[in-house]
């Protein structure tokens, strides 16, 4: 049995008024989280509800890639992983990805950074990931929204890992002694609140706070199509814009990976 006490009924709570029928579960081990409220969907459980697990045996990033757990120490999770679902019928869906991570930034620490579109990182290291899906459960999006996965894998410690692209940061270096249950009630019911403001008020609100924290401001990079330039913050819609010889590209697609461009040296630019 876990040794982590998680503040299930404090979060619940703090959250369920304003948005009734919220619950919140936590279970020992899932495939992915993000999977089983699609699943959840798809059987037609619409309600909103925040899924937390100690370990995921097929997490998933973008573009499929695999989140990998750490398995942490002394019976306390290593990694924070959780879905948060709920229904929001956005007038524009553009940057509700930025406006998570940002939300997860500012509930954590002043120093992390965004790397756009989907990952927190500090001092250049990934400490967390977001993944989001949604459902179109009646053909009517305009009309009555979509329900919304939003998953996020937070590393609290450091963990082990030589076959990724980006080393890995954790956490517990910028707040020694932090819990997994603790950085979940920092930033569960700020999120909830900010992805509601989303709702009503977009992306274009966020621009200057993501910019004022945007990882890849005027550094070189390179695009998966093959394009590079020199990233120029987003602009008020969460596109990524770059600038290249030719001319200011504005980056939209989720299949798009953005890197440093490296240097004549091998080190990043």
């Amino acid at each position: 049995m876990s040794a982590t006490r998680w503040p299930c009924e404090s979060i619940r709570q703090a959250i369920e008024p304003g948005l009734p029928g919220f619950e919140v579960e936590v279970v020992p081990e899932i495939d992915s989280t993000n999977a089983e409220l699609m699943r959840r969907a798809r059987a037609g459980r619409l309600d909103p509800v925040l899924l937390i697990t100690e370990h995921q045996s097929a997490g998933r990033g973008r573009l499929g890639r695999r989140w990998l757990d750490d398995p942490g120490a002394a019976g306390q999770p290593g990694s924070l992983m959780f879905s948060l679902a709920l229904t929001l019928c956005p007038p524009d869906w553009s940057g509700l990805s930025l406006a998570v991570g940002l939300s997860l930034a500012a509930s954590l620490h002043p120093n992390i950074t965004l790397k756009w579109p989907n990952d927190l990182w500090w001092r250049d290291r990934k400490l967390a990931g977001v993944l989001i899906e949604t459902a179109n459960w009646d053909g009517d999006a305009a009309r009555h929204g979509r329900f919304v996965v939003i998953g996020v894998g937070l590393n609290i410690t450091c963990p082990t890992a030589a076959s990724v692209s980006t080393a890995p940061a954790g956490l517990a270096e910028l707040l020694p002694g932090v819990s997994a249950a603790q950085a979940l009630t920092k930033i569960t019911a700020p999120l909830v609140q900010a992805v509601r403001q989303f709702e009503q008020r977009g992306f274009s609100p966020l621009r200057d706070a993501f910019n004022a924290r945007d990882a890849l401001s005027h550094v070189a990079v390179t695009l998966s199509d093959g394009n590079h330039g020199i990233a120029q913050g987003v602009d008020s819609a969460g596109a990524l814009l770059v600038q290249t010889a030719r001319t200011l590209l504005r980056v939209t697609s989720a299949e798009v990976s953005v890197r440093p461009m490296l240097a004549p040296d091998g080190h990043g630019a």
